[in-house]
């Protein structure tokens, strides 16, 4: 029986014998009321409804016609909802993972999920805070605390929210003041890892009219990963956020709300819990590409291995003195040679440790005014401003010693001793600052682009690979929304929104010796051939993409009519007209151009601005690459929905979803990268049916959908820089939800989901793990001057004539002939790709000869560029399950006047691809969590003590893949479930 067979026969076991947690909560519940339909059994026995606003009015949950998962305050609580990875447990056909970059995580609705990668793209799932859109908040990062209700709305969205979801949208609503009277509620949890999570609550009513509330958490504990270097854990949380919201209402058709929140953490959080990586022993790949381990890169693969070999300072300076400064020969042992990568998930060993710093500051506001009987007016805004600051060891490793290094030793002796002039004594004063070798200096992550080369540095014994990813936003919006409430058979929404959204220094850094060493050598290098012995070096001496300023204006129309043809058939058809301005000013830089030594900041000195052209597709030389685009779009949707009884709905819809384009950052011309990429569209329609049945016990929800996709946004890594394209895709798929109250006491709830995604696309795509594109006549090639892969192919199909082409220029270049990469039916070689192909071009005529050509005649021989392409077509889209269930049960006991409730929570997601591409090497298996706790409450629940488990087999699943660039040596970054959780809490409330 297959495992997802085993695991459903066993919920099906447990649900016999306990019940399940729920989406609703009892009727007993602040937040939630019970349905306005004719009741037959009693209260308590009832599946309470919660009332959501999912369109723009207070309807039960039973009673909307679209696809949506509300949680109240009691349910997130109930079902240790506690993160946004916590929430997608319990949702059906939703799947979370963080992804490689801080700002940046993948929350997937039916296969709609966060592919794009820039500061231009847009989130397919947008997130409101009280119904406000917000960009770029780490609220996914952020602990759930005094919320009134989450709401998850799964399918295109558009005419009733203020931004434009392909996905879905996700909705948290706070707790607002409540002016009835005072209130208060605390929470206290201690936890292994010495977790310590305080939250507390406030309501205090000034008078009839006015009210405020403060509410917030704290959290602090320990790491949940070992790191062998320091004997300590890293990925702990230090973290905190403080809301204060006032409510005023000055009459009873006038209701004031503003919120405001600070949001800090500043603590040793990894972007990355474990690198992987099958050790690929030539070093052309770094890793290969049939399965995933726990071995590490073969660091020869590494643009700053290649800088800094033997081979290349041969190649590039044409002098045996400063060949010998090589720090390693691309044949010989890399930089982890000998070094374990260990096999436990949760353990590693890093010598760069991890640094994270947010925080946020928000201010929201909402007015609600009744105008008279019949029509409501609310206007919803705010202004938001975050930072985010992080710190990562780029390889999760500790390289090898350069001590007694035997090219270090003599770039110390030579350079050192003055006989290659000043330039490259000052060279080896700035990175040997102790004189030897013992420790070596590199530079540190810095805006100037000096490094340590400007006094920006760190020593070790070792290179300390790192990167460093930081940005600042802030934004402002305004909507305003009139609603009516007409006696007749028509009503109607009326919205517009304006957002004005600005990112300034989006910097991605990544730094390592072997970086600033090529840099200070190749650049003196090349100063000393031009007569200049004062030395130079090539700046920047690390990788730093500069996203120095984007701004997003966009505004948008929207309305909804609804007509009802009887009392119980309603048909509500909407349109949308968005507009998006996108502007965008940055640069890449890495070793680019030759600056002097003393320069204070390379990237506004004469040498640098006069030959670094960061947007080589204009004319002249550009500092920055400025790039605009505008994208507009009319979209819409109609949906039937028919109330066959007060606890029966019926309903169909077709929706168009839209996600406007983006622009991608500047490569070389002949990349084959537009400097845009297109906007998604989706047609989705959708058929559903809510349904209580039993006398209010027991609640069946259902839905079917298909999706049309065209112009799906997917990124990939080209030249070291993730650009996006665009595919077509076709989804599909079914969902179920379930509650079942047979008694007061037992409480059951089943999800259930099926997916099926396929890529319509006839486009091919370059696999950067398989530069070869599976033929067996191709020579993969390691580029000694940028770190990329290219592929070799003969264009007869013979692997002969490509080994050998490229065998002959490899001997006239001193590099050695091709050898088969394991796992693969490709042989490979370290080359200089631009010299393979104009040698192809215009052979020598003893190379012509060689192959039995006429002098001159090209050789039939085609040198592709980052690799051979390969078709996606009939691939499955990433992050997209084909199965995914839950399972929970809840039981109320009572004992005098205290009640002890036991809760089990079983969830299950399927496996799937991390990648369009679908290989075994991207795939995720599939998992199993399991919650339990059991909960004592006191009388009429004022305080309560719970001792909880989250993930109680302690998975340590992989929910997320990313592969990185070739210049990397494409090791595999894993994400991961948290491990297991357990402990104490206890609380109050009044």
């Amino acid at each position: 029986m297959k495992k997802f067979e085993l695991l459903a026969a066993s919920a099906i076991a447990l649900l016999s014998a306990s019940p399940a947690f729920a989406q609703t909560t009892p009727p007993q519940d602040q937040a939630a009321t019970t349905s306005t339909t004719p009741q037959t059994a009693p209260d308590d026995a009832q599946i309470g409804d919660i009332v959501i606003t999912a369109q723009r009015q207070s309807e039960t949950l039973q009673t909307v016609p679209i696809a949506v998962t509300a949680f109240n305050a009691q349910a997130l609580q109930a079902q240790q909802i506690n993160t946004t990875s916590d929430l997608q447990l319990n949702l059906p056909n939703v799947t979370f993972t963080k992804s490689n970059f801080t700002s940046s995580s993948v929350f997937t609705i039916r296969g709609v999920g966060e592919l794009c990668v820039g500061a231009t793209c847009d989130s397919v799932t947008a997130v409101h805070v009280n119904d406000v859109p917000v960009l770029g908040s780490p609220i996914f990062q952020n602990e759930y605390f005094d919320m009134e209700r989450i709401e998850v709305l799964r399918g295109p969205q558009g005419t009733l929210y203020g931004r434009n979801a392909t996905g879905g949208v996700v909705n948290f609503i706070t707790a607002k003041p409540d002016l009835s009277g005072i209130h208060a509620s605390g929470d206290v949890e201690y936890g292994n890892y010495q977790s310590l999570r305080v939250k507390g609550m406030f309501n205090l009513p000034l008078g009839d009219k006015l009210g405020i509330r403060v509410a917030g958490y704290y959290l602090t504990r320990d790491g949940f990963t070992k790191n062998l270097f320091t004997n300590t854990r890293i990925d702990g949380r230090n973290q905190f956020d403080v809301r204060a919201s006032l409510r005023f209402e000055p009459t009873s058709s006038t209701t004031l709300d503003i919120v405001a929140h600070w949001f800090k953490e500043d603590d040793d959080r990894s972007r990355i819990q474990k690198q992987l990586c099958h050790r690929d022993p030539t070093g052309v790949l770094g890793c290969l590409p049939d399965r995933l381990a726990t071995e590490q890169v073969n660091g020869n693969a590494s643009f700053a291995a290649t800088l800094s070999s033997n081979e290349f300072l041969r190649i590039a300076t044409g002098n045996a003195t400063i060949a010998s400064f090589g720090l390693q020969s691309v044949y010989g042992p890399d930089s982890y040679s000998g070094v374990t990568n260990p096999s436990d998930l949760r353990t590693v060993n890093v010598d760069s440790l991890p640094r994270f710093k947010t925080n946020e500051k928000q201010i929201l506001g909402s007015l609600t005014q009744e105008l008279g009987k019949q029509f409501t007016l609310k206007i919803d805004g705010g202004y938001t401003e975050g930072s985010t600051d992080s710190t990562n060891d780029y390889n999760i490793s500790v390289e090898n010693s350069l001590v007694n290094n035997v090219g270090l030793n003599n770039f110390n002796v030579i350079a050192g001793s003055g006989a290659l002039g000043p330039g490259f004594q000052t060279v080896r004063n700035d990175l040997l600052r102790s004189g030897n070798t013992s420790s070596v200096c590199q530079s540190i992550s810095e805006p100037t682009g000096t490094g340590v080369y400007g006094g920006h540095y760190v020593c070790a014994p070792n290179s300390l690979d790192f990167d460093r990813s930081q940005a600042h936003g802030k934004q402002w919006t305004v909507e305003g929304i009139l609603t009516s409430k007409l006696d007749g058979p028509f009503n109607f929404l009326l919205g517009a929104i304006y957002l004005d959204y600005r990112v300034r220094n989006v910097e991605y850094y990544v730094n390592s010796f072997g970086l600033d060493y090529a840099s200070g050598i190749l650049g003196s290098a090349g100063a000393l051939g031009a007569g200049n012995p004062a030395g130079a070096y090539l700046a920047s001496p690390f990788y730093q993409n500069d996203g120095a300023y984007y701004h997003l204006k966009s505004y948008g129309l929207f309305g909804e009519g609804y007509l009802n043809f009887s009392s119980n058939l309603k048909l509500t058809v909407g349109l949308r007209y968005n507009h998006d301005d996108k502007f965008t000013q940055q640069k890449t830089s890495i070793l680019s151009d030759a600056v002097p030594l003393n320069t204070t900041n390379a990237y506004t000195s004469p040498a640098f601005l006069a030959a670094f052209d960061a947007d080589p597709s204009i004319a002249g030389i550009q500092p920055y690459a400025l790039a605009t685009a505008k994208f507009s779009k009319l979209t819409g949707r109609a949906v039937l929905d028919w109330q066959i009884t007060d606890r029966n709905l019926l309903y169909a819809s077709y929706s168009r979803g839209y996600k406007s384009g983006g622009i991608n950052p500047p490569l070389l011309p002949g990349s084959g990268v537009p400097v845009t990429f297109r906007p998604e569209q989706v047609d989705a329609v959708e058929i559903g049916s809510k349904n209580t049945f039993l006398n209010g016990t027991i609640r069946l929800n259902l839905s079917a959908f298909y999706y049309k996709y065209k112009n799906l946004q997917v990124s990939r890594i080209i030249d070291k820089t993730a650009v996006n394209d665009n595919i077509n895709a076709d989804i599909y798929g079914a969902e179920a939800e379930a509650v079942i109250k047979p008694s007061r006491q037992l409480l059951v709830n089943l999800n259930f989901s099926y997916l099926h995604t396929q890529i319509k696309s006839n486009t091919l795509f370059i696999n950067p793990q398989d530069p070869g594109g599976g033929r067996a006549d191709a020579v993969v090639i390691k580029d000694l001057q940028n770190g990329s892969n290219c592929a070799v192919t003969a264009n007869n199909g013979s692997a002969a004539l490509s080994n050998g082409f490229v065998g002959a220029v490899n001997g006239s270049l001193g590099l050695r002939a091709p050898v088969p990469i394991p796992s693969t039916n490709n042989t490979g070689a370290f080359s200089i790709c631009s010299a393979l192909a104009g040698t192809a071009a215009a052979p020598p005529a003893a190379l012509s000869a060689a192959f039995g050509l006429p002098a001159g005649t090209p050789i039939p021989v085609t040198v592709n560029f980052i690799g051979v392409p390969v078709s996606i077509k009939g691939n499955q889209l990433p992050q997209s399950p084909t199965y995914k269930f839950g399972a929970g049960a809840q039981y109320t006991a009572d004992i005098g006047r205290f009640t002890l409730v036991p809760r089990v929570d079983l969830t299950y997601t399927g496996g799937y691809f991390a990648s369009i591409f679908n290989t075994n090497v991207n795939r995720v298996q599939g998992y199993a969590v399991v919650n339990a706790q059991v909960q004592l409450n006191g009388p009429d629940d004022r305080f309560y003590v719970r001792a909880f488990v989250q993930n109680l087999t302690d998975n340590n699943a992989i929910t997320g893949l990313y592969v990185t660039d070739q210049s990397s040596g494409l090791f595999t970054n894993a994400f991961t479930l948290e491990p297991r959780r357990y402990g104490l809490a206890a609380g109050f409330r009044f």
